[in-house]
C-alpha cells in the first residue's frame, strides 16, 4: 500500500486540534465566544491562572489563527478571528462526519 501524503486540510485541522487541546484554551475561546472583545485582563481574571500562563495560552491560540489581537496600550484586545473559526468548524464537521469503518461492527 502506498503512503498518503499529508495534505493542507489535515495540516489546518491539526492545528486547531493541538491549539484547542488543553481546558484552558478551550475556557478562553467560550470565553472569547461570549463577547464581542475583551482585553486580555479580564481574560487573566476569569479563569485561575497567573498572567504569565494566560499570554502563554493566548500566543497559542493566536499562532493558530484562532483569536486576533489588537494592542491599544497600554492594553490587548482579544477577539476571536471569526473566517479561522469558521473554517476549523468545516474541517472538524468533516473530519468526525466521516465513516472510517466501511464494515458492519469492525470495530465492535
Amino acid at each position: 500500500m502506498a503512503k498518503t501524503a499529508i495534505d493542507e486540510k489535515q495540516q489546518r485541522l491539526a492545528r486547531y486540534a493541538k491549539a484547542l487541546g488543553h481546558p484552558i484554551r478551550v475556557a478562553i475561546m467560550n470565553f472569547l465566544a461570549e463577547q464581542d472583545t475583551c482585553f486580555f485582563g479580564e481574560i487573566h481574571e476569569r479563569l485561575p491562572i497567573a498572567k504569565a500562563t494566560a499570554s502563554q495560552h493566548l500566543k497559542e491560540l493566536k499562532e493558530a489563527g484562532l483569536i486576533q489581537g489588537e494592542i491599544m496600550p497600554p492594553k490587548v484586545k482579544y477577539c476571536i478571528n471569526r473566517d479561522s473559526w469558521q473554517e476549523a468548524k468545516n474541517l472538524f464537521s468533516e473530519f468526525f462526519g466521516k465513516c472510517l469503518c466501511s464494515k458492519k461492527g469492525c470495530c465492535e
